[in-house]
């Protein structure tokens, strides 16, 4: 009887233990807020040796992941005032004719996330991976979510050094107003999103101030990096910095990082504006 009682109390605790996979990503989805370029990859990477220099037309990648605990975005593109063609009402028109974005109403994450079978009111998490144009532009669009962001890009965002701002990338439009009281999740480093390993937020400055990156592991045990812009492309891993950074230290440390996550798990990589990679995997559920 006493051996009976034990094996019980052994079952008691492994059923009340959650499975694994019922704690995983159950689909994570890659999708773009339409293109930029197309234009010479050294307007965005300097460093590029001319023999290695091509005309690029980049992807402003988005994600959405599907968790049991709620639905999560990760960066809201473009603004939608700047589809159609309506970029000069809302960007500087530096930006506008130098990225020459190609927006449709039909790819900002509200419809994105429609043609998907959800709904912007549903979301639960918004992560921002930092505050310029291409990743912020629309959370206004999710007023009932939490948004999660490294509090020092927040602050970033409100309030840019001087030397960022001329640049005009980061553009008050996009979180001024209403967005002032959004509830805000600020950040300060890695971050288990839902406490059970399957959304890591990871804290991957150099880009910008806060920049953060996303690690996700799916039911099926593989995991996934969303550098967003921690590396651009794959060309930043092959050793040409990009041109865009507020500290080349932290970026560096940041992108050495991210490859040695992705040694070390077996992971797949994904940046945030390769047009190669996102035509070979992009547009399409991972699960």
């Amino acid at each position: 009887m006493k051996k009976v009682g034990i094996v019980a109390a052994l079952l008691a605790i492994l059923f009340a233990i959650p499975s694994p996979a019922l704690a995983q990503v159950r689909g994570l989805y890659w999708t773009t807020s339409g293109f930029f370029g197309p234009f010479p990859i050294t307007d965005l990477i300097p460093s590029v040796p001319k023999e290695k220099a091509r005309e690029v037309t980049i992807p402003v990648s988005m994600w959405v992941i599907d968790h049991p605990k709620g639905l999560v975005v990760f960066d809201t593109g473009n603004n939608a005032a700047i589809s159609d063609g309506g970029c000069k009402q809302h960007w500087a028109p530096g930006n506008c004719d130098g990225l020459k974005p190609s927006q449709k109403r039909d790819d900002v994450i509200d419809r994105q996330l429609q043609k998907l079978g959800y709904s912007a009111d549903k979301v639960k998490v918004v992560i921002t991976s930092h505050a310029h144009l291409d990743h912020i532009g629309n959370i206004k669009l999710f007023p009932k979510a939490i948004h999660a962001i490294q509090k020092k890009e927040l602050y970033q965002a409100w309030w840019p050094e001087k030397f960022q701002r001329a640049g005009g990338v980061f553009v008050m439009g996009d979180f001024d107003g209403p967005a002032r009281d959004f509830n805000y999740l600020e950040l300060d480093g890695d971050y288990d999103l839902f406490g059970d390993g399957s959304v890591m937020i990871l804290s991957t400055p150099g880009h910008t101030l806060g920049h953060q990156s996303v690690k996700v592991k799916l039911a099926n045990g593989h995991t996934i990096l969303m550098s967003q812009d921690a590396i651009w492309m794959q060309e930043n891993l092959d050793g040409y910095p990009a041109g865009l950074n507020y500290s080349v230290k932290d970026y560096t440390n940041s992108v050495n990082r991210l490859k040695m996550m992705r040694d070390l798990e077996n992971a797949d990589l994904f940046f945030a504006h390769d047009q190669d990679q996102y035509k070979a995997k992009g547009g399409r559920w991972y699960k």
